[in-house]
């Protein structure tokens, strides 16, 4: 899924890169009104959607369903850009992309996890990943823990928050 050439029918391989000088040419047209511009920028930074939603594919989310909500973020980021701010497009874009598809990803559960849960469930899961990187093996609980500082009870319950419910229809396998 992570070298998934086309999302949403978009050949990702094909997307256009604008330059710097471009991007703010086009963001000066589209306070203007100018749709094309828009559009043009738009499939311009679809690469960006693309390097923020990879971060996400572990969770077990359908890939286009990602690469949409992004480009939800995206088109709210252009929507309340302000050129004036003197500062590049991504910077404002990447957090509201995240925060676009962190939103899709609590409230498409179908079950409700608490924000700080679900926080601390992401923190766990970063220091797992950073640990396993500098040491090479999957961290204990405890070292969670002491690293985060937090209650093991907290870490415990936040993973346990995190995983994905199984149907009670569900066949049980007999092995």
């Amino acid at each position: 899924m992570i070298n998934k050439v086309e999302i949403c029918g978009v050949d990702t391989s094909k997307l256009p890169l604008l330059s710097n000088e471009e991007k703010n040419e086009l963001l000066i047209k589209i306070k203007q009104g100018d749709l094309e511009a828009r559009n043009k920028f738009i499939n311009g930074n679809l690469r960006l959607v693309l390097s923020v939603i990879r971060r996400f594919f572990c969770k077990g989310e359908n890939a286009d369903d990602l690469f949409q909500i992004g480009c939800v973020g995206l088109i709210k980021a252009i929507d309340n850009f302000e050129i004036e701010q003197n500062v590049q497009f991504s910077t404002y874009a990447v957090p509201m992309i995240v925060g676009e598809v962190k939103r899709y990803l609590r409230d498409n559960n179908s079950i409700r996890v608490s924000r700080s849960i679900r926080e601390l469930s992401y923190k766990v899961m970063a220091e797992k990943e950073r640990f396993n990187k500098e040491k090479n093996r999957e961290p204990t609980i405890e070292e969670i823990s002491h690293n985060l500082n937090v209650p093991k009870e907290d870490i415990i319950m936040s993973l346990d928050a995190i995983q994905t419910p199984v149907s009670l229809q569900e066949p049980i396998s007999r092995k």
